[in-house]
């Protein structure tokens, strides 16, 4: 069988100190799995989508402003999105690239990881489940979340057990959904 190709989405805004952290630890986590291939999209660099208009319909968007991230969310079998909250909600910057694309997201599944406030981001999360469920994504049910500061000064957690469980279940139950979706759109093509 081949490995997943997981896109971990990095929706932080640039100069944030805690987004680079959580990133990390996540993309270690899952790196030690040999089911899946991850490709970091990182949205701190590169060309400034926040700063960039989408256009209607998304497919007509400048190639250039998109940065390559295009080609990188369609050969994509998942999605793990990286989030703070920010005023109860996630980053504009995250919005836009997740505007940007329409059928990139389509019958794939979405795995989150938070930060931030006391909610650990969660609200965050749970605007980005509607979202995604419009783009007819299918959005994981368990959350990575870390509430507070939950990283010592070498960016490792300070409940590592109780963090890489929480990582490993959630990857668990999205290796599943993108096995199962990715083996369905070969034999039946999605539609909208």
């Amino acid at each position: 069988m081949h490995p997943i190709r997981l896109a971990v989405i990095v929706g932080s805004v640039p100069g944030s100190r805690t987004g680079p952290v959580v990133a990390k630890w996540f993309v270690g986590e899952a790196g030690h799995r040999d089911d899946v291939c991850l490709d970091v999209v990182d949205l701190t660099t590169g060309p400034p989508l926040s700063m960039a208009r989408p256009t209607w319909p998304p497919e007509t968007a400048d190639a250039h402003a998109l940065g390559g991230i295009t080609p990188r969310l369609a050969a994509a079998d998942a999605f793990v999105i990286v989030t703070p909250e920010y005023n109860r909600s996630f980053p504009a910057v995250l919005k836009n690239a997740i505007d940007w694309h329409f059928t990139e997201w389509h019958a794939k599944p979405v795995g989150f990881v938070s930060y931030g406030g006391r909610s650990g981001g969660l609200r965050a999360v749970e605007q980005l489940r509607l979202v995604f469920g419009e783009l007819h994504a299918v959005p994981i049910r368990d959350v990575v979340s870390f509430h507070g500061s939950c990283f010592d000064e070498a960016g490792v957690p300070r409940d590592r057990d109780g963090c890489d469980a929480a990582a490993k279940g959630m990857l668990d139950q999205l290796i599943w959904w993108a096995t199962a979706l990715r083996e369905a759109r070969a034999a039946r093509p999605y539609q909208t």
